[in-house]
């Protein structure tokens, strides 16, 4: 019995572990360029129309709902290297396929994110997309603001 809930208890940190890894990973490799800095670079510094406001929302609003779904299958991947794990005890042939399902959805997300970038910078006027550039460059480099 005593072994039954120990093996319980692992699986349960080894879900965590895997979930938390992924989080930071999601957070460190896939955000820079996105939430937070990017876009609020593009609604204070830009001094966008009306329209461009407009059609940023509207892009900003789909691309939540996408990166959202995106999001838990990177959850759902980590679920499975957890769960593969657990089974296997050390790296064998289900946690190498796990690893490569949470690179795959990782993969995904980032791409996922790299077209709204390129979704935005469409939206803009010339001077605003050389600006939103060096904003994009330095955000992907973490090079400091000029």
């Amino acid at each position: 019995m005593k072994n039954v809930k120990l093996q319980i208890a692992v699986a349960i940190l080894l879900a965590a572990l895997a979930g938390s890894l992924g989080a930071i990973a999601a957070e460190r490799w896939f955000t820079p360029a996105q939430p937070g800095g990017l876009h609020e670079f593009v609604h204070e510094q830009l001094e966008l129309t009306a329209e461009q406001e407009n059609q940023i929302d509207q892009l900003e609003e789909r691309h939540a709902i996408e990166n959202a779904q995106r999001e838990f299958a990177v959850r759902r991947a980590n679920a499975d290297l957890a769960a593969a794990m657990n089974s296997e005890h050390e790296y064998g042939p289900e946690v190498s396929a796990a690893i490569d399902k949470v690179h795959a959805s990782m993969g995904e997300l980032q791409k996922a994110s790299v077209r709204h970038v390129f979704a935005m910078r469409r939206i803009l006027d010339e001077e605003q997309q050389r600006q939103f550039d060096r904003q994009v460059a330095r955000a992907l480099t973490g090079s400091p603001p000029e």
